[in-house]
């Protein structure tokens, strides 16, 4: 795979921030939730799911709610997202690792919702954390009638393997 213009991407599992440029020769390992894990030059790099055509790839289509969607509806539709959001290294989302630990729906005066989401990382010093964050608030405020996510990191419970699901645990090969 060839990068067909310049693409923000992040280190992996740095964090760091970089620009790849146009010409970029590398390959996809990884492409789950709408975002890409791409090895180039000895390095892993994140793509966001908004510059996939950057790899010749179709960005994600918009989310679709009906106009009388209700509030379980919406809610359906924030875990739907949440499933979306991927570590760069492990290809199991973070509801199935077991990191999303609450998501309360809000309505706003004006009929809009806010979302709160509590989650937590596999390991408190995640270089990739401030990136997960991000993608899950970015991911979410996606969902229609959405105009905030408040996506708050914290390690009380501190993460284990026993929160888990039974297919990540399947995929992960820690059965």
């Amino acid at each position: 795979m060839k990068f067909e213009r310049d693409c923000a991407a992040v280190l992996v599992p740095q964090g760091d921030k970089v620009t790849l440029p146009a010409g970029s020769v590398g390959y996809i390992t990884q492409a789950l939730g709408g975002s890409f894990t791409v090895f180039v030059e000895g390095n892993l790099f994140r793509i966001a799911g908004d510059d996939a055509d950057a790899l010749g790839k179709e960005p994600p289509a918009p989310l679709q709610l009906a106009d009388e969607a209700d509030d379980g509806a919406v809610e359906e539709l924030v875990w739907k997202q949440l499933r979306t959001c991927f570590d760069p290294e492990i290809p199991v989302n973070i509801v199935e690792l077991g990191l999303v630990y609450g998501c309360t729906l809000s309505r706003q005066e004006d009929g809009s919702r806010k979302v709160s989401i509590e989650m937590t990382l596999t390991a408190p010093a995640c270089g990739m954390g401030d990136i997960l964050v991000e993608d899950v608030r970015t991911k979410v405020e996606r969902v229609p009638t959405v105009t905030e996510a408040d996506v708050e990191l914290v390690f009380d419970p501190p993460w284990n393997q026993t929160m888990m699901s039974d297919v990540a645990r399947l995929e992960t090969g820690m059965l």
